[in-house]
């Protein structure tokens, strides 16, 4: 089953690829380049859609819709279904070998689903108008495809028979632990940036000149609500847009803390030194982006960065748990 190890590793550096994209495209306010779904104005390309972009340009020239968007929106679409195509592909091939493959065909039947559940997300992040529990749902729905094709991947592809890794079942609690505070981190993330509360804090360390600056938690993190409104219709306030940010960087705070410990400890594990490393390093580096975020006022390089480097610290912390469930 060599050819479907390599399709499931093509479409895991595809999905890091679609994710980077897919921030790229809501960071540079693109989402809404083509208002319709899965073409543009009914159109397989923004060139084809030309007059009807044109016409919304001459309607609305300050509106969502530009050339430059729409073909931002697009080229995401073409690469999303490209990973569609690949994940059936995988689907079917682990359906056909399923006596060949490592776990059978229920993973990879898990990962096809959860495509199509991302595509339905993709048309509702268009038609709802960008509603923040539909896009942080799409991010995390990306994240987990990644997190699913890599442990996948590593499934299929075995162990080297020479490799020595010290018993560490002790610490199979501690990685959870690392796991969930990465998820859980990335959601709060994805709820920064579909609210656009990344520059509500513009100061750091402290917010908006204090430790704790007056914030509203009755709204903040009211899940059903249109982007930029409470769940009253009404505009949302600066203060639950401090909020959001606010909690945003306690969490990375106490991400921070367990992960350089988790990491210190997987320094002194016979066979897991590697993975200290990593951790550590994707971790320093996550935390630089974040503060450069705040500091230079939310650059486009540097915030799609950060979304990438928190898919690479995902994906270190799911082979991790792995490697310590599978050794």
């Amino acid at each position: 089953m060599k050819f479907y190890r390599n399709l499931i590793l093509a479409a895991l550096i595809l999905t890091f690829g679609v994710v980077s994209l897919g921030a790229y495209v809501r960071l540079s306010d693109a989402g809404l380049g083509c208002p319709d779904w899965p073409g543009c104005y009914g159109k397989l390309t923004p060139l084809h859609a030309a007059d009807a972009i044109n016409a919304e340009l001459a309607e609305r020239p300050e509106g969502p819709v530009s050339h430059a968007k729409a073909w931002k929106e697009m080229v995401h679409r073409y690469f999303a279904g490209t990973l569609g195509l690949l994940v059936l592909a995988i689907a079917v091939l682990a359906w056909r070998g399923r006596r060949e493959t490592a776990g059978g065909p229920g993973l990879a039947t898990l990962l096809l689903g959860l495509i199509v559940f991302q595509a339905l997300l993709g048309m509702w992040t268009v038609t709802k108008l960008l509603k923040p529990l539909v896009v942080t749902g799409h991010l995390l729905g990306g994240m987990a495809t990644l997190s699913l094709l890599l442990w996948l991947w590593l499934r299929e592809r075995g162990h080297s028979s020479h490799a020595y890794f010290a018993r560490v079942d002790h610490m199979r609690g501690a990685v959870a632990v690392g796991l969930a505070l990465v998820v859980t981190q990335i959601a709060l993330g994805g709820w920064v940036s579909t609210n656009y509360a990344a520059l509500a804090c513009t100061d750091f360390p402290m917010c908006q000149g204090a430790w704790v600056p007056p914030m509203d938690f009755e709204h903040s993190f009211t899940l059903h609500r249109e982007l930029g409104e409470t769940a009253a219709g009404d505009l949302l306030p600066m203060t639950a847009l401090t909020a959001i940010h606010w909690v945003h960087r306690v969490m990375a705070l106490i991400v921070t803390l367990y992960l350089g410990w988790l990491a210190l400890r997987l320094l002194r594990t016979p066979g897991y030194v590697c993975f200290g490393l990593v951790v550590g390093g994707l971790l320093v580096l996550q935390v630089g982006l974040g503060i450069s975020n705040v500091v230079f006022s939310l650059p486009l390089a540097l915030a799609v960065a950060h979304n990438a480097g928190a898919a690479l610290l995902l994906a270190s912390m799911v082979w991790l748990n792995y490697r310590v469930r599978r050794r």
